[in-house]
């Protein structure tokens, strides 16, 4: 598509130019792209620059709105290759519809967490309209503890980011995830839900994610049950559920990081999985095979590749690589930044405007921030069928 022609998604009375452009790639945690059902297309990425010395501050566009970006380009190891690719993906975006309405200024943060919190504050000290990052989840989770309503808009690309006032997560999320794929099974008229959730940071966030989804239903979330991913967690946390909930009708596992097939042995070994009893999975279990038959029939909400396959063509033709989803988000930010720009000006990228119910489209499909900086996606649900996903709806969110 030519620049200048992208249409708009109505915004507080005003139009935003849409993020039309897609790519397919991993998501967060997994590669949706290896687990579909055979011909539903996808390429993974390929090659990367090399990384080398700390880069120089980089200077995108002409506008009058300034943004900052914080990105890992020197960093070695896949930090910094995702760093590299999200920079050619804040190209591409300025060059399709940011160079004229914002000035990009885009920071090497080395994958140097405390060098990425010291220059997030000093970019939001520095009269930036917004800063786009840091990837590093400490230097995010720091910015989510400094207050104040003087602050620009964070929108952060660390990954398994909760999000907090004003500091926004803009990656798929597994509480979003799984808030999606239980609002999808309330919608079918299930009401009694029980919660798994890995112990971790992010374990209320999850919790409290899902039990507002299914609220929206009129369904419950009846427990929710941390465990522990070793020794006899698992064992020890299905049989507390046993004696606590009588008949749920659907299971929902978080895994995090661990492989699922251990909590879902546990469950069918224990019969909490009846023949009515619906399995719920989160996009993380994609970092996992799921041609075990413990999670034959389990459902999960995850990115659609098929919107966004017509981006990775065109990015790939641009920079003869092809990307993976990070790329997509930082296309995304530095494109929502760049609508605001055009449609409001250079004062018009407040939180108001970041968390308007109507929300964007972007290169990762229908999103929107909530107040408490959480994100919120429409995406579709998948069943594992054979050992592959079958897309079984196609645009679910949970809000």
């Amino acid at each position: 598509m030519s620049r200048g022609r992208m249409t708009g998604l109505p915004l507080l009375g005003v139009f935003v130019p849409a993020l039309l452009f897609a790519l397919a790639a991993c998501q967060s945690g997994g590669d949706i792209a290896d687990a579909l059902d055979p011909g539903s297309g996808s390429s993974g990425a390929q090659a990367t620059p090399a990384h080398g010395s700390p880069r120089k501050p980089i200077a995108l566009g002409k506008g009058n709105m300034h943004v900052s970006m914080l990105l890992p380009l020197s960093a070695a190891g896949h930090a910094g290759e995702e760093g590299r690719k999200m920079l050619d993906g804040a190209k591409l975006a300025m060059a399709d519809m940011g160079d004229e309405f914002v000035t990009l200024t885009i920071e090497d943060t080395r994958g140097d967490a405390a060098l990425a919190r010291k220059m997030a504050v000093a970019a939001m000290s520095s009269g930036a309209k917004a800063v786009i990052g840091p990837t590093e989840l400490p230097a995010a989770n720091h910015l989510a503890r400094i207050t104040g309503d003087k602050r620009p808009p964070v929108l952060a690309l660390a990954e398994n980011f909760a999000g907090s006032k004003g500091v926004y997560s803009v990656r798929l999320s597994e509480a979003d995830s799984a808030a999606a794929a239980a609002a999808a099974q309330a919608a079918k008229g299930m009401r009694k839900f029980v919660l798994f959730v890995a112990d971790g940071a992010d374990s209320d966030a999850i919790s409290k994610r899902v039990a507002n989804s299914l609220s929206i239903y009129g369904a419950t979330l009846a427990v929710t049950m941390p465990y522990r991913t070793t020794g006899a967690g698992a064992e020890k946390a299905v049989s507390d559920v046993q004696a606590l909930v009588e008949k749920p009708e659907a299971v929902i596992v978080a895994s995090g990081a661990t492989n699922p097939s251990i909590l879902a042995s546990m469950l069918r070994s224990k019969g909490l999985l009846g023949r009515n009893v619906a399995l719920v999975g989160t996009n993380r279990w994609l970092a996992h095979p799921i041609s075990d038959p413990l999670l034959e029939g389990a459902y999960i909400a995850a990115l659609d590749v098929a919107e966004i396959e017509p981006f990775e063509a065109r990015f790939k033709s641009t920079f003869n690589y092809a990307p993976d989803v990070n790329v997509a988000y930082a296309y995304d930010m530095v494109a929502l930044t760049s609508g605001v720009a055009r449609a409001l000006g250079p004062k018009g990228l407040t939180r108001q405007v970041i968390e308007n119910k109507t929300g964007f489209r972007g290169s990762t499909g229908l999103f929107r921030f909530r107040a408490d900086g959480a994100s919120e996606r429409s995406m579709p649900l998948y069943q594992i069928r054979g050992g592959r996903l079958k897309q079984v709806e196609k645009s679910i969110s949970g809000f």
